[in-house]
């Protein structure tokens, strides 16, 4: 006769063969559809970073130390070359007009790039300072771009401190004309990302391993700072039931509350963003050190 095993032994079993964090992918998981695994797209970069999707679901993503914007395909899965000499860029989010807005920090500027590779810089300095690096970056409804500006020394930059005294996060106004200060207080802020409405914004502030919430207010400043979970992050999204995406050891998802549901391993030393792509926006796309993945998801994503 067949001894059936009681259900923790089994667990304990899939501990011990490591097949632990799968169970929760599996079957236990809000986020993560039933039978999902992360699918290695793309392995000969040297740094990934900035996904973001267009209106299609492609997703378009960075390999800084190669200068380069990759693309991965929705029709395929294939992974080609987008453009090349992108000014180092760094993070990335699409205009509503459908072009690419990249944080180029080689020379700590804030890029448009057409999809027929036109550049044009909308920012380089602020009060006449060179800007500290611009890092990430989320539109809002109106056509704002809200950036953060750490400051990492880049072994291409030619100087060794940084011109602006402080680390903040920025406002480029819908008419591109005015760039102001909208978050101070801050030890180094990295990863940002607004809801759909465009009445709230997540800040991580990676040097201090904290994200806030912050109102927007009509004319775009940033009110009522809540500390939202004590944990920094890299990169991050959101999906469509308002939940919150943090990267560095994998991928971490919070719920509306701030309450942990989620957390996704990568099996890579440092995961550095997160995006949803896909015709259905159900593909979680992970850049992490020289590879990017992907994880079909029950939730769907923002763009």
């Amino acid at each position: 006769m067949m001894t059936r095993l009681p259900n923790y032994r089994i667990a304990l079993i899939l501990i011990l063969l490591g097949c632990a964090p799968w169970i929760s992918a599996q079957s236990k998981s809000k986020v993560i559809a039933k039978g999902a695994s992360l699918v290695q797209v793309a392995s000969d970069c040297k740094f990934t970073e900035g996904p973001a999707a267009d209106r299609r679901g492609n997703v378009y993503f960075t390999d800084q130390p190669n200068d380069r914007i990759l693309k991965w395909s929705v029709e395929d899965g294939s992974v080609s070359v987008f453009m090349e000499g992108t000014g180092r860029s760094n993070g990335l989010y699409f205009d509503s007009d459908g072009s690419i807005l990249a944080c180029a920090d080689e020379q700590n500027q804030l890029w448009k790039i057409s999809l027929d590779k036109e550049v044009t810089v909308l920012l380089d300095k602020f009060e006449n300072k060179r800007f500290n690096g611009p890092n990430d970056l989320w539109v809002d409804p109106q056509g704002g771009i809200y950036f953060t500006d750490p400051f990492y020394k880049r072994p291409y930059w030619s100087h060794e401190e940084p011109e602006l005294e402080r680390k903040d996060v920025y406002y480029l106004e819908p008419a591109r004309e005015k760039v102001r200060v909208v978050a101070s207080d801050l030890v180094q802020p990295n990863g940002i990302i607004g809801t759909p409405d465009g009445r709230s914004l997540y800040v991580a502030d990676i040097g201090d391993s904290k994200t806030y919430r912050y109102q927007i207010a009509a004319n775009g400043d940033l009110t009522d700072r809540i500390l939202f979970v004590e944990m920094g992050s890299d990169g991050m999204t959101l999906d469509r039931k308002g939940n919150l995406y943090l990267t560095g050891d994998g991928v971490t998802v919070f719920n509306r509350k701030g309450r942990q549901i989620e957390h996704i391993p990568i099996g890579e030393r440092w995961t550095a963003n997160v995006c949803f792509g896909g015709e259905d926006m159900k593909t979680l796309f992970v850049t992490a050190m020289g590879s990017a993945y992907t994880l079909e998801m029950k939730v769907n994503g923002i763009r």
